[in-house]
């Protein structure tokens, strides 16, 4: 209804195609958080994302220091087990930001940066955003993240 009305008669080259043109990848949030609160602000980001409708098999979580509670207590089953997790889809599913290139894309990944080393973190962020489709997160100090991606943020 509404949504369809803004825009209508404007010329193609003006409105809603020249914001998506500038913007070649997942919207990006910053939450700031320390170390150990990584986690939790992740967490709680999810929640939030779950509250507003978002689908559970829509989101990834990443973290570059400690693994999630989850994921440690799924991995104990083995690595088949805890991969075809991810592949049914029907549940957040929590990995290693060093794993990240084995994550297949959801429309939402949060990153927890949570520890490890910058190195780490630096070769995890641009996957994460490539397998973002929609929303990258990225729970961490906002000075830390700037100078691993080389940016102000």
């Amino acid at each position: 209804m509404q949504r369809q009305h803004p825009g209508a008669g404007q010329p193609a080259s003006s409105g809603p195609e020249n914001r998506s043109e500038q913007r070649s990848g997942p919207q990006i949030q910053l939450i700031p958080a320390s170390f150990e609160g990584a986690l939790d602000a992740a967490e709680e980001a999810v929640d939030l994302l779950l509250e507003s409708g978002r689908a559970p098999g829509d989101i990834l979580v990443l973290t570059t220091g400690e693994q999630h509670p989850w994921a440690a207590h799924e991995l104990s089953f083995g690595d088949t087990a805890y991969w075809a997790q991810q592949d049914a889809r029907d549940d957040v599913f929590f990995a290693d930001a060093a794993a990240v290139e084995r994550a297949v894309a959801r429309p939402v990944v949060v990153v927890a940066v949570n520890g490890g080393a910058d190195e780490a973190t630096a070769r995890a962020l641009p996957v994460a955003a490539a397998r973002a489709t929609t929303l990258l997160i990225v729970c961490g100090d906002p000075q830390r993240v700037g100078a691993v991606l080389g940016t102000s943020v």
